[in-house]
Protein backbone atom coordinates (compact mmCIF):
# COMPACT_ATOMS: atom_id res chain seq x y z
CA UNK A 1 0.00 0.00 0.00
CA UNK A 2 1.28 3.47 -0.87
CA UNK A 3 -0.53 6.20 1.00
CA UNK A 4 -1.52 9.45 -0.63
CA UNK A 5 -0.77 12.36 1.71
CA UNK A 6 -1.42 15.44 -0.41
CA UNK A 7 -4.08 16.92 1.89
CA UNK A 8 -2.14 16.00 5.04
CA UNK A 9 1.02 17.60 3.67
CA UNK A 10 -0.81 20.83 2.85
CA UNK A 11 -2.41 20.92 6.30
CA UNK A 12 0.97 20.39 7.96
CA UNK A 13 2.50 23.22 5.96
CA UNK A 14 -0.32 25.53 7.05
CA UNK A 15 -0.20 24.33 10.68
CA UNK A 16 3.48 25.11 11.03
CA UNK A 17 2.74 28.80 10.49
CA UNK A 18 0.69 29.04 13.67
CA UNK A 19 1.24 25.85 15.76
CA UNK A 20 4.70 25.54 17.31
CA UNK A 21 6.27 22.63 15.46
CA UNK A 22 3.03 22.09 13.58
CA UNK A 23 1.59 19.86 16.34
CA UNK A 24 -0.07 20.36 19.72
CA UNK A 25 1.87 17.68 21.62
CA UNK A 26 5.45 16.48 21.29
CA UNK A 27 4.09 12.92 21.34
CA UNK A 28 2.66 13.58 17.86
CA UNK A 29 5.94 14.58 16.26
CA UNK A 30 7.12 12.10 13.65
CA UNK A 31 9.42 11.99 10.66
CA UNK A 32 7.68 13.40 7.61
CA UNK A 33 4.01 14.29 7.80
CA UNK A 34 1.99 13.75 11.02
CA UNK A 35 -1.18 11.69 10.92
CA UNK A 36 -4.19 13.95 10.26
CA UNK A 37 -7.32 12.05 11.30
CA UNK A 38 -10.70 12.87 9.79
CA UNK A 39 -12.76 10.41 11.84
CA UNK A 40 -12.52 7.27 13.95
CA UNK A 41 -14.85 4.38 14.74
CA UNK A 42 -14.32 0.98 16.31
CA UNK A 43 -10.77 -0.18 15.62
CA UNK A 44 -10.20 2.13 12.64
CA UNK A 45 -9.06 5.62 11.73
CA UNK A 46 -9.63 7.46 8.45
CA UNK A 47 -7.25 10.28 7.59
CA UNK A 48 -7.98 13.45 5.64
CA UNK A 49 -6.58 11.83 2.46
CA UNK A 50 -9.00 8.91 2.66
CA UNK A 51 -6.47 6.34 3.92
CA UNK A 52 -7.77 3.75 6.41
CA UNK A 53 -5.78 2.43 9.38
CA UNK A 54 -6.25 -0.36 11.87
CA UNK A 55 -5.53 1.56 15.04
CA UNK A 56 -3.41 0.20 17.91
CA UNK A 57 -2.65 3.62 19.39
CA UNK A 58 -6.25 4.18 20.49
CA UNK A 59 -5.57 7.75 21.57
CA UNK A 60 -2.50 6.53 23.54
CA UNK A 61 -4.68 3.97 25.30
CA UNK A 62 -8.05 5.53 26.23
CA UNK A 63 -10.21 3.86 23.55
CA UNK A 64 -10.39 0.53 25.37
CA UNK A 65 -13.89 -0.08 23.94
CA UNK A 66 -12.84 1.17 20.51
CA UNK A 67 -13.43 4.62 19.07
CA UNK A 68 -16.89 6.12 19.58
CA UNK A 69 -18.47 3.27 21.57
CA UNK A 70 -22.25 3.79 21.30
CA UNK A 71 -22.94 3.85 25.05
CA UNK A 72 -20.33 6.57 25.61
CA UNK A 73 -21.46 8.61 22.61
CA UNK A 74 -25.05 8.43 23.86
CA UNK A 75 -24.09 9.51 27.39
CA UNK A 76 -21.96 12.43 26.19
CA UNK A 77 -24.58 13.59 23.69
CA UNK A 78 -27.29 13.53 26.35
CA UNK A 79 -25.16 15.53 28.80
CA UNK A 80 -24.17 18.25 26.32
CA UNK A 81 -27.76 19.46 26.17
CA UNK A 82 -27.94 19.56 29.99
CA UNK A 83 -24.79 21.57 30.55
CA UNK A 84 -21.09 21.63 29.71
CA UNK A 85 -19.54 23.04 32.87
CA UNK A 86 -21.22 23.88 36.20
CA UNK A 87 -18.47 24.72 38.69
CA UNK A 88 -20.81 22.94 41.09
CA UNK A 89 -21.53 19.43 42.29
CA UNK A 90 -23.75 17.00 40.39
CA UNK A 91 -25.12 13.54 41.06
CA UNK A 92 -23.11 11.68 38.42
CA UNK A 93 -19.73 12.41 40.03
CA UNK A 94 -20.86 10.72 43.27
CA UNK A 95 -22.07 7.67 41.31
CA UNK A 96 -18.78 7.42 39.41
CA UNK A 97 -16.77 7.77 42.61
CA UNK A 98 -18.85 5.04 44.25
CA UNK A 99 -18.35 2.65 41.33
CA UNK A 100 -14.64 3.39 41.09
CA UNK A 101 -14.22 2.63 44.80
CA UNK A 102 -16.13 -0.63 44.37
CA UNK A 103 -13.93 -1.68 41.43
CA UNK A 104 -10.44 -0.68 42.60
CA UNK A 105 -9.01 -2.62 45.60
CA UNK A 106 -7.25 0.32 47.30
CA UNK A 107 -9.78 3.06 46.51
CA UNK A 108 -11.80 4.36 49.47
CA UNK A 109 -11.95 8.05 48.54
CA UNK A 110 -11.65 9.79 45.15
CA UNK A 111 -10.92 13.25 43.76
CA UNK A 112 -11.33 13.93 40.03
CA UNK A 113 -9.07 15.92 37.72
CA UNK A 114 -8.93 16.47 33.98
CA UNK A 115 -5.64 14.91 32.81
CA UNK A 116 -3.11 12.47 34.22
CA UNK A 117 -0.39 15.02 34.92
CA UNK A 118 -2.77 16.87 37.27
CA UNK A 119 -3.66 13.71 39.17
CA UNK A 120 0.02 12.84 39.62
CA UNK A 121 0.72 16.36 40.87
CA UNK A 122 -2.10 15.97 43.40
CA UNK A 123 -0.79 12.58 44.56
CA UNK A 124 2.74 13.89 45.14
CA UNK A 125 1.47 16.95 47.04
CA UNK A 126 -0.83 14.77 49.14
CA UNK A 127 1.99 12.34 49.96
CA UNK A 128 4.22 15.16 51.15
CA UNK A 129 1.41 16.86 53.06
CA UNK A 130 0.26 13.65 54.74
CA UNK A 131 3.70 12.41 55.78
CA UNK A 132 5.41 15.74 56.41
CA UNK A 133 8.38 14.45 54.40
CA UNK A 134 10.03 16.22 51.47
CA UNK A 135 11.31 13.53 49.11
CA UNK A 136 9.71 11.42 46.37
CA UNK A 137 11.39 8.29 45.01
CA UNK A 138 10.69 7.54 41.34
CA UNK A 139 12.11 4.92 39.01
CA UNK A 140 14.28 5.44 35.96
CA UNK A 141 12.27 5.06 32.75
CA UNK A 142 8.92 5.74 34.41
CA UNK A 143 6.80 8.61 33.11
CA UNK A 144 4.45 10.53 35.40
CA UNK A 145 3.45 13.45 33.22
CA UNK A 146 5.18 16.43 31.70
CA UNK A 147 5.15 18.89 34.63
CA UNK A 148 8.46 20.18 35.99
CA UNK A 149 8.67 18.24 39.30
CA UNK A 150 8.19 14.83 37.63
CA UNK A 151 9.78 14.98 34.18
CA UNK A 152 13.13 13.47 35.15
CA UNK A 153 14.96 10.36 34.00
CA UNK A 154 12.25 9.11 31.67
CA UNK A 155 14.42 8.31 28.62
CA UNK A 156 17.75 9.90 29.57
CA UNK A 157 20.91 9.63 27.49
CA UNK A 158 22.92 6.87 29.15
CA UNK A 159 26.08 8.98 29.26
CA UNK A 160 24.22 11.43 31.52
CA UNK A 161 22.20 8.91 33.54
CA UNK A 162 24.85 7.76 36.01
CA UNK A 163 25.55 4.19 37.18
CA UNK A 164 22.86 1.59 36.51
CA UNK A 165 22.47 0.80 40.21
CA UNK A 166 22.44 4.46 41.28
CA UNK A 167 20.93 6.68 38.52
CA UNK A 168 21.05 10.45 38.70
CA UNK A 169 18.14 12.77 37.97
CA UNK A 170 18.25 13.87 34.34
CA UNK A 171 15.78 16.59 33.26
CA UNK A 172 13.56 15.74 30.33
CA UNK A 173 13.68 19.19 28.75
CA UNK A 174 15.35 22.55 28.75
CA UNK A 175 13.63 24.98 31.10
CA UNK A 176 13.31 22.65 34.08
CA UNK A 177 14.79 23.65 37.42
CA UNK A 178 17.21 21.37 39.23
CA UNK A 179 15.58 18.26 40.65
CA UNK A 180 14.38 19.07 44.14
CA UNK A 181 13.84 16.32 46.70
CA UNK A 182 13.77 13.61 44.03
CA UNK A 183 15.46 10.22 44.40
CA UNK A 184 15.97 8.13 41.24
CA UNK A 185 16.12 4.33 41.49
CA UNK A 186 16.48 1.49 38.95
CA UNK A 187 13.34 -0.60 38.57
CA UNK A 188 13.02 -4.33 39.26
CA UNK A 189 16.03 -4.10 41.61
CA UNK A 190 14.83 -4.50 45.19
CA UNK A 191 18.37 -4.32 46.61
CA UNK A 192 18.92 -0.89 45.06
CA UNK A 193 15.58 0.32 46.40
CA UNK A 194 16.31 -0.99 49.89
CA UNK A 195 19.70 0.73 49.92
CA UNK A 196 18.28 4.09 48.77
CA UNK A 197 15.45 3.99 51.30
CA UNK A 198 17.96 3.30 54.06
CA UNK A 199 20.11 6.21 52.87
CA UNK A 200 17.11 8.57 52.88
CA UNK A 201 15.41 7.08 55.96
CA UNK A 202 12.68 9.29 57.38
CA UNK A 203 12.70 11.59 54.34
CA UNK A 204 10.82 9.73 51.58
CA UNK A 205 7.14 10.67 51.47
CA UNK A 206 6.27 8.24 48.67
CA UNK A 207 7.61 5.64 46.30
CA UNK A 208 5.90 6.20 42.94
CA UNK A 209 5.81 3.58 40.19
CA UNK A 210 4.00 2.46 37.08
CA UNK A 211 3.00 -1.03 38.31
CA UNK A 212 3.51 -2.32 34.76
CA UNK A 213 5.99 -0.06 32.98
CA UNK A 214 4.20 1.05 29.80
CA UNK A 215 6.06 4.24 28.91
CA UNK A 216 9.33 2.37 28.42
CA UNK A 217 8.32 -0.83 26.66
CA UNK A 218 5.66 -2.93 28.37
CA UNK A 219 7.61 -4.35 31.29
CA UNK A 220 5.98 -6.38 34.03
CA UNK A 221 7.51 -6.46 37.52
CA UNK A 222 9.59 -9.48 38.46
CA UNK A 223 7.66 -12.04 40.57
CA UNK A 224 7.47 -10.75 44.13
CA UNK A 225 9.02 -7.37 43.29
CA UNK A 226 6.04 -5.11 43.99
CA UNK A 227 5.21 -7.10 47.12
CA UNK A 228 8.74 -6.35 48.34
CA UNK A 229 8.30 -2.66 47.43
CA UNK A 230 5.07 -2.64 49.47
CA UNK A 231 6.92 -4.13 52.47
CA UNK A 232 9.75 -1.59 52.23
CA UNK A 233 7.27 1.30 52.14
CA UNK A 234 5.51 -0.05 55.22
CA UNK A 235 8.82 -0.50 57.05
CA UNK A 236 9.95 3.06 56.28
CA UNK A 237 6.58 4.79 56.73
CA UNK A 238 6.47 5.88 53.08
CA UNK A 239 3.34 5.82 50.94
CA UNK A 240 3.21 3.57 47.88
CA UNK A 241 1.71 5.33 44.85
CA UNK A 242 0.70 3.51 41.66
CA UNK A 243 0.56 5.53 38.46
CA UNK A 244 -2.25 3.66 36.71
CA UNK A 245 -2.92 6.27 34.05
CA UNK A 246 -2.27 3.57 31.42
CA UNK A 247 -2.80 0.32 33.33
CA UNK A 248 -5.96 1.41 35.15
CA UNK A 249 -9.01 -0.45 33.79
CA UNK A 250 -6.90 -1.80 30.91
CA UNK A 251 -5.43 -4.84 32.67
CA UNK A 252 -8.42 -5.60 34.93
CA UNK A 253 -11.54 -3.87 36.25
CA UNK A 254 -9.47 -2.95 39.32
CA UNK A 255 -6.37 -2.01 37.36
CA UNK A 256 -2.86 -3.40 37.66
CA UNK A 257 -3.26 -3.62 41.43
CA UNK A 258 -5.97 -6.24 40.93
CA UNK A 259 -4.01 -7.92 38.12
CA UNK A 260 -0.85 -8.13 40.27
CA UNK A 261 -2.41 -8.51 43.71
CA UNK A 262 -0.64 -5.55 45.35
CA UNK A 263 -2.53 -2.60 46.89
CA UNK A 264 -0.95 0.88 47.02
CA UNK A 265 -1.91 3.70 49.34
CA UNK A 266 -2.69 6.08 46.48
CA UNK A 267 -3.38 5.56 42.77
CA UNK A 268 -3.91 7.82 39.79
CA UNK A 269 -6.16 6.88 36.87
CA UNK A 270 -7.02 8.37 33.49
CA UNK A 271 -7.16 7.37 29.83
CA UNK A 272 -9.34 4.21 29.71
CA UNK A 273 -11.66 5.23 32.55
CA UNK A 274 -13.73 7.58 30.35
CA UNK A 275 -13.55 6.06 26.87
CA UNK A 276 -11.51 8.96 25.49
CA UNK A 277 -12.91 11.94 27.38
CA UNK A 278 -10.59 14.03 29.56
CA UNK A 279 -11.05 12.67 33.08
CA UNK A 280 -8.45 11.57 35.60
CA UNK A 281 -8.74 10.52 39.22
CA UNK A 282 -6.72 10.41 42.41
CA UNK A 283 -7.92 7.56 44.62
CA UNK A 284 -6.67 6.07 47.83
CA UNK A 285 -7.04 4.97 51.40
CA UNK A 286 -9.47 7.07 53.42
CA UNK A 287 -6.94 7.90 56.15
CA UNK A 288 -4.63 9.42 53.52
CA UNK A 289 -7.29 11.10 51.40
CA UNK A 290 -8.75 12.67 54.54
CA UNK A 291 -5.88 15.18 54.41
CA UNK A 292 -7.74 16.59 51.39
CA UNK A 293 -11.14 16.17 53.06
CA UNK A 294 -10.00 18.23 56.05
CA UNK A 295 -8.50 20.99 53.90
CA UNK A 296 -4.97 20.32 55.15
CA UNK A 297 -3.82 19.59 51.58
CA UNK A 298 -5.26 21.78 48.83
CA UNK A 299 -6.82 20.28 45.69
CA UNK A 300 -8.81 22.33 43.18
CA UNK A 301 -9.62 22.79 39.49
CA UNK A 302 -12.34 24.52 37.49
CA UNK A 303 -12.90 21.48 35.30
CA UNK A 304 -12.70 18.80 38.00
CA UNK A 305 -15.77 16.54 37.62
CA UNK A 306 -16.68 18.31 34.38
CA UNK A 307 -20.12 16.78 33.65
CA UNK A 308 -19.48 15.68 30.06
CA UNK A 309 -16.33 13.79 31.03
CA UNK A 310 -18.03 12.28 34.06
CA UNK A 311 -20.93 11.13 31.85
CA UNK A 312 -18.40 9.34 29.66
CA UNK A 313 -16.71 7.80 32.70
CA UNK A 314 -20.02 6.57 34.09
CA UNK A 315 -20.94 4.88 30.81
CA UNK A 316 -17.46 3.37 30.38
CA UNK A 317 -17.05 2.06 33.93
CA UNK A 318 -20.54 0.55 33.88
CA UNK A 319 -19.55 -1.55 30.86
CA UNK A 320 -16.14 -2.51 32.27
CA UNK A 321 -17.71 -3.50 35.58
CA UNK A 322 -20.92 -5.19 34.52
CA UNK A 323 -19.53 -6.90 31.37
CA UNK A 324 -16.09 -7.64 32.78
CA UNK A 325 -15.83 -11.28 31.67
CA UNK A 326 -16.68 -10.46 28.07
CA UNK A 327 -14.56 -7.29 27.94
CA UNK A 328 -11.38 -8.65 29.48
CA UNK A 329 -11.73 -12.07 27.91
CA UNK A 330 -11.76 -10.36 24.50
CA UNK A 331 -8.87 -7.99 25.33
CA UNK A 332 -6.56 -10.76 26.51
CA UNK A 333 -7.53 -13.20 23.76
CA UNK A 334 -7.00 -10.69 20.94
CA UNK A 335 -3.83 -9.28 22.48
CA UNK A 336 -2.17 -12.63 22.94
CA UNK A 337 -3.29 -13.75 19.49
CA UNK A 338 -1.65 -10.68 17.97
CA UNK A 339 1.51 -11.11 20.06
CA UNK A 340 1.84 -14.70 18.88
CA UNK A 341 1.29 -13.73 15.25
CA UNK A 342 3.88 -10.95 15.35
CA UNK A 343 6.44 -13.22 17.01
CA UNK A 344 5.93 -15.88 14.37
CA UNK A 345 6.19 -13.32 11.56
CA UNK A 346 9.49 -12.00 12.95
CA UNK A 347 10.89 -15.50 13.34
CA UNK A 348 9.89 -16.38 9.79
CA UNK A 349 11.59 -13.23 8.50
CA UNK A 350 14.74 -14.00 10.51
CA UNK A 351 14.41 -10.75 12.49
CA UNK A 352 15.54 -10.73 16.14
CA UNK A 353 12.45 -9.45 17.93
CA UNK A 354 11.00 -9.73 21.43
CA UNK A 355 7.23 -9.39 21.78
CA UNK A 356 6.35 -8.98 25.44
CA UNK A 357 3.64 -7.67 27.76
CA UNK A 358 0.33 -8.64 29.37
CA UNK A 359 -1.77 -8.67 26.16
CA UNK A 360 -4.20 -5.73 26.35
CA UNK A 361 -1.01 -3.69 26.01
CA UNK A 362 2.34 -5.05 24.81
CA UNK A 363 5.63 -4.03 23.21
CA UNK A 364 7.68 -5.11 20.22
CA UNK A 365 11.47 -4.71 20.61
CA UNK A 366 14.22 -5.19 18.05
CA UNK A 367 16.66 -7.12 20.25
CA UNK A 368 18.34 -10.49 20.65
CA UNK A 369 17.95 -10.27 24.44
CA UNK A 370 15.54 -12.81 25.97
CA UNK A 371 13.94 -10.17 28.24
CA UNK A 372 13.68 -6.44 28.90
CA UNK A 373 13.46 -5.70 32.65
CA UNK A 374 14.19 -1.99 33.01
CA UNK A 375 15.07 1.23 31.20
CA UNK A 376 18.69 0.28 30.56
CA UNK A 377 17.55 -2.92 28.82
CA UNK A 378 15.05 -0.91 26.78
CA UNK A 379 17.73 1.62 25.81
CA UNK A 380 19.86 -1.23 24.43
CA UNK A 381 17.18 -2.24 21.89
CA UNK A 382 17.23 -0.89 18.32
CA UNK A 383 14.86 2.03 18.66
CA UNK A 384 15.87 3.57 15.33
CA UNK A 385 14.78 0.39 13.56
CA UNK A 386 11.49 0.52 15.49
CA UNK A 387 10.92 4.00 14.06
CA UNK A 388 11.42 2.65 10.54
CA UNK A 389 9.01 -0.20 11.26
CA UNK A 390 6.41 2.31 12.44
CA UNK A 391 6.68 4.19 9.13
CA UNK A 392 6.49 0.96 7.11
CA UNK A 393 3.38 -0.12 9.02
CA UNK A 394 1.65 3.22 8.49
CA UNK A 395 2.20 2.81 4.76
CA UNK A 396 0.38 -0.53 5.08
CA UNK A 397 -2.53 0.82 7.10
CA UNK A 398 -1.40 -0.14 10.61
CA UNK A 399 -1.04 2.49 13.34
CA UNK A 400 0.98 1.63 16.45
CA UNK A 401 2.75 3.86 18.99
CA UNK A 402 6.05 4.79 17.30
CA UNK A 403 8.24 3.40 20.09
CA UNK A 404 6.74 -0.07 19.54
CA UNK A 405 3.81 -0.10 21.99
CA UNK A 406 0.49 -1.70 20.98
CA UNK A 407 -2.91 -1.17 22.62
CA UNK A 408 -5.87 -3.52 22.05
CA UNK A 409 -9.56 -2.71 22.18
CA UNK A 410 -12.70 -4.81 22.34
CA UNK A 411 -13.44 -3.57 18.78
CA UNK A 412 -10.50 -5.46 17.26
CA UNK A 413 -11.68 -8.65 15.57
CA UNK A 414 -9.94 -11.89 14.64
CA UNK A 415 -9.98 -10.68 11.03
CA UNK A 416 -8.26 -7.45 12.12
CA UNK A 417 -5.56 -9.46 13.88
CA UNK A 418 -4.94 -11.60 10.81
CA UNK A 419 -4.73 -8.53 8.55
CA UNK A 420 -2.31 -6.88 10.99
CA UNK A 421 0.00 -9.89 11.06
CA UNK A 422 0.02 -9.99 7.26
CA UNK A 423 0.90 -6.27 7.04
CA UNK A 424 3.51 -6.67 9.77
CA UNK A 425 5.20 -9.47 7.87
CA UNK A 426 5.29 -7.35 4.71
CA UNK A 427 6.67 -4.38 6.65
CA UNK A 428 9.46 -6.47 8.15
CA UNK A 429 10.42 -7.80 4.74
CA UNK A 430 10.50 -4.25 3.36
CA UNK A 431 13.06 -3.29 6.01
Amino acid sequence: MTRTLDVSRALYTTAQRHLAGGVSSDARRMAGVPLYVDRAAGARLWDVDGNTYLDYVLGQGPALLGHCPPAVVEAVTAQVSRGIVYSAQHAAEARVAERLCAMVPSAERVRFNTVGSEAVHAAWRLARGFTGRPKILKFEGHYHGWLDPVLYSVHPALEAAGPADRPVAVPGTAGQPEAADLVICPWNDIDALSRLMDEHAGQIAAVVTEPVLCNTGAIEPDPGYLQAVRELCDRHGSLLVFDEIITGFRLAPGGAQEYLGVSPDLSVFGKAMAGGMQVSALAGRAFVMDAISSGKVAHAGTFNSQPIGIAAAEATLRILDEQREEVYGTLYARGRELMRGLSEAAAKAGVPMLVDGPGPVFQTYFTEAPAVRDYRDFAATDRAMMGRLHAALLDRGINMVPRGLWFLSTAHTEEDIAATVEAFSAALNSL
